[in-house]
């Protein structure tokens, strides 16, 4: 096998490798999102609202199953998230998920 492609394949191998031991974003997420966490959905952005007293962490689930990445939101702080697009993938919901690796969203 040629040096380039011995470098390649070790090279895909690493990438398969990553894809199949990083976590899903679903694993990531808990419970619903507090009552005092509220969304707002349009065509290109779905802005989410913490009226809650207390920081949390959400995602966003759309009717495709896929989930949006994990934000902290602060005390009445603000986070924005894609919106539904121009197929009609709307929010059926926020939950709570693991902050891990997440830059905190301000008010």
């Amino acid at each position: 096998m040629s040096r380039p492609l011995a470098l390649a394949a070790m090279s895909a191998a690493g990438l398969l490798t990553t894809l199949i031991t990083a976590p899903s974003a679903v694993a990531a997420t808990g419970s619903p999102a507090p009552e005092c966490v509220e969304y707002f959905q349009s065509w290109r952005y779905t802005d989410v609202h913490n009226r809650c007293g207390d920081t949390v962490s959400v995602t966003v689930e759309y009717t495709d199953g896929q989930w949006a990445p994990c934000r902290v939101i602060a005390p009445d702080g603000w986070a924005t998230f894609s919106g539904y697009g121009t197929n009609g993938n709307y929010v059926t919901g926020l939950r709570t998920c693991d902050p891990v690796l997440v830059t905190t969203e301000g008010a």
